[in-house]
């Protein structure tokens, strides 16, 4: 059990950073930096990205020095490597895959594309943004709702619009979304689905949708999905969502954050599609198990 830091040999804003990670555990890690005074911004799934000014004191915090080739095979033994493609895609990477994905949903509106693309990249959202949106339409690829397939087309239109306004207001954000969904695309589409696109974003207020409402179905599945991703990707999400309710204290955030998850881990079945249940259940239920476990220890 140890930390473990490798030679700064990445340059970036004018120095060069190294790698600092457990081999153990994201938990262990996560307590060495909090007690060295690393920022939550620079854990990056599987380690921390640490200038290389910071070295000495790591290193009389504890930290070993050993080779990057080290650092990995000890990482990928304590199946804590996470691999690029694995990882929460980058905001220019996101950016770019949703306005592809537009381009085959409503491509006569490209500046409605640029309006919800601005909702979703405004600054004070730090989970809920162009890469939540990134990960729910990949979600949706992956339940078998491209966006190629028309049959799939609104449902994929509510993805765009779930989070569209996001001020932090459960049910008050979401009426509000669907109500701006409802606006803009009466003109583009008819009266008859603009209310289905608006009907289905007020279906993610509970995530429970009617037996039988596939769609419905397929958005919500799509919205949790996170909850399914690698251990170092959900911490990512968690640091993500902190980082949103910032201005919440930490006695707070976890009360309200352990009612969340604890409403989620006893959901039966937390997810609603077939391909759902197979894709994300089994590591949702366990990353949900261990977020319990780290907040009821405070």
């Amino acid at each position: 059990m140890a930390i473990l830091l490798d030679p700064p040999r990445w340059p970036a804003h004018g120095t060069d950073f190294g790698h600092l990670v457990s081999d153990t555990s994201l938990d262990e890690l996560h307590a060495f930096a909090r007690a060295a005074g690393l920022h939550p911004r620079a854990f990056d799934h599987d380690h921390y990205d640490v200038p290389v000014a910071r070295y000495p004191a790591l290193i009389d915090a504890g930290a070993i020095p050993v080779t990057s080739g080290e650092l990995m095979r000890r990482l990928v033994d304590a199946d804590l490597r996470v691999r690029p493609r694995d990882r929460t895609p980058k905001r220019p990477a996101a950016l770019a895959g949703a306005r592809a994905d537009w381009q085959l949903l409503l491509p006569q509106a490209p500046n409605l594309r640029e309006e919800l693309v601005d909702r979703w990249s405004e600054p004070h959202r730090r989970y809920h943004d162009v890469r939540h949106l990134a990960q729910c339409l990949t979600a949706l690829d992956q339940l078998g709702a491209p966006a190629s397939d028309p049959e799939r087309r609104l449902v994929r239109l509510a993805a765009w619009f779930h989070d569209a306004v996001h001020e932090g207001v459960p049910r008050a954000d979401e009426e509000a979304s669907a109500e701006l969904a409802r606006r803009h695309l009466e003109p583009l589409l008819g009266r008859g689905p603009a209310a289905e696109v608006a009907r289905l974003v007020m279906v993610t207020v509970d995530h429970d949708p009617d037996d039988g409402d596939l769609d419905a179905a397929l958005l919500v599945d799509a919205d949790l999905s996170v909850l399914g991703q690698n251990r170092g990707r959900y911490h990512v999400y968690l640091r993500d969502v902190r980082e949103e309710y910032a201005d919440h204290p930490d006695v707070d955030f976890r009360r309200g954050r352990l009612a969340v998850v604890e409403g989620l881990a006893t959901r039966r079945p937390l997810f609603r599609t077939e391909a759902g249940r197979r894709l994300w259940a089994a590591r949702a239920q366990a990353n949900l198990a261990e977020e319990r476990a780290r907040l009821l220890a405070g």
